[in-house]
């Protein structure tokens, strides 16, 4: 538990380690420009935008940390928000914990963060983060599903899948990032569950262990750019920001 008679510290870890292939060939995703400066600078704004968040550590590729704190130096943050860029491992769990481990013992509230999100609301941020700090050791923010989904049985590609199923849609959530954890929480599950057993992201380890969970409402605009499609949305969102917000 915090030390109660200091302030709770909340850093951010964002893994930007991963090729994104699906977002076509060429530079890392986490670098592709949006509205002419990279996905990871706007990631990172975007969490350095909460005011309690004092610390974010930028996971890079294992050969491209120089790269990566060079380009985050181009583009300082706030004096408020510390940056630290470490080299990352060869799947997003081996990233992950290489970020936990840079983190201070006097940071309580961990967020992980999705380096191709980049246009999370800060009131989506601050919502992560007051719900871990009023005790849910684990925390998502989520939308409720849109489409009907559909449980198959899986078959080759281009095969017809049967449907073996129909999951009650009002009970089902699309996750984002980012998501809050305690600090020892998450590095527990980190330690103890194996990745490939069962979870596709940070929250899902925590799961593993047994621990609760909790939902907060997430934002239409923390959607994640995989596709190109997503691009052109992401460069339509941020268009609107610039013209309506004054966003940079």
């Amino acid at each position: 538990m915090p030390d109660s008679s200091r302030p709770i510290r909340t850093a951010v870890v964002i893994p930007a380690a991963g090729r994104g292939v699906r977002l076509g060939p060429g530079t890392p995703k986490a670098l592709r420009a949006l509205g002419g400066t990279p996905m990871l600078v706007h990631a990172v704004r975007a969490m350095a935008a909460s005011r309690a968040v004092s610390l974010i550590v930028v996971v890079a590729p294992p050969d491209g940390a120089a790269e990566v704190s060079h380009l985050l130096h181009e583009h300082p943050l706030a004096e408020r928000t510390d940056l630290q860029v470490v080299p990352g491992g060869q799947t997003r769990q081996e990233s992950v914990q290489l970020g936990l481990a840079a983190l201070p013992d006097t940071i309580d509230v961990v967020l992980v963060h999705d380096a191709a999100r980049p246009l999370v609301p800060v009131e989506t941020v601050d919502a992560v983060i007051t719900a871990v700090r009023d005790g849910a050791p684990a925390v998502v923010p989520a939308l409720p599903l849109a489409d009907t989904v559909k449980q198959v049985d899986p078959q080759p590609q281009g095969t017809p899948e049967p449907v073996v199923g129909t999951p009650e849609r009002a009970l089902l959530r699309a996750v984002q990032t980012p998501q809050g954890f305690d600090l020892a929480t998450l590095r527990k599950a980190h330690d103890t569950v194996v990745e490939g057993e069962g979870a596709t992201d940070d929250a899902g380890l925590v799961e593993r262990l047994g621990s609760p969970v909790v939902v907060v409402p997430g934002h239409e605009e923390a959607f994640k750019v995989t596709r190109p499609l997503d691009l052109v949305l992401a460069e339509a969102v941020l268009a609107r920001r610039r013209a309506t917000d004054g966003y940079v």
